[in-house]
């Protein structure tokens, strides 16, 4: 007996997948905010969480600088997931006709969103390099989840050729419609 998966179960289950994702990526952005704002209002000893405890002692300014990179990253990221969890969620996906203005709008903020992830996590990338060299110890970026930022520029630019090519066919799909 052979099961076949269909796109409905396959959307069904990515659905659940960005939701899991989501909440995630909500929680990880409350921790940073929050940890930043208890670190600098509460308990300055609490800088140790992620490891930033010599940042913090090296100076309480670059340590707002570096928490405001993990969580800006964090929220782009978790706005990402929303778009897709709203998309999905809602239905606006339709597959028998994808090129819609709505989809286009999607895939244009997708694009945007993961620019912004991109740049935000090189800035950290180049501003971690730069206080290294002045001798302050660091995590790894890995372990600030602000790594990959080429891979997330990259990211970028081949949604926005997609939003591009989706652009073309909203076109083409609307000069459709007006002829029939």
């Amino acid at each position: 007996m052979e099961i076949k998966i269909g796109t409905p179960q396959i959307l069904k289950i990515l659905n659940i997948l960005s939701w899991i994702i989501f909440i995630g990526l909500c929680v990880e952005a409350g921790i940073y905010l929050f940890n930043g704002i208890y670190t600098m209002t509460i308990n300055s000893y609490n800088a140790r969480f992620l490891d930033l405890l010599d940042l913090y002692n090296y100076s309480k300014t670059y340590y707002i600088q570096e928490i405001c990179f993990i969580s800006i990253v964090a929220i782009l990221k978790a706005i990402m997931f929303y778009l897709i969890v709203k998309m999905l969620h809602y239905k606006k996906l339709d597959i028998a006709q994808p090129f819609t203005a709505e989809m286009g709008h999607f895939i244009s903020n997708l694009s945007y969103l993961a620019f912004g992830i991109g740049l935000f996590s090189f800035w950290a990338f180049k501003f971690n390099n730069w206080l290294a060299t002045n001798g302050v110890k660091l995590p790894t970026l890995e372990s600030l989840n602000l790594e990959g930022h080429s891979i997330w520029i990259f990211m970028a630019i081949i949604m926005f050729v997609i939003g591009q090519i989706f652009k073309r066919g909203i076109e083409i799909q609307s000069e459709i419609d007006l002829t029939i």
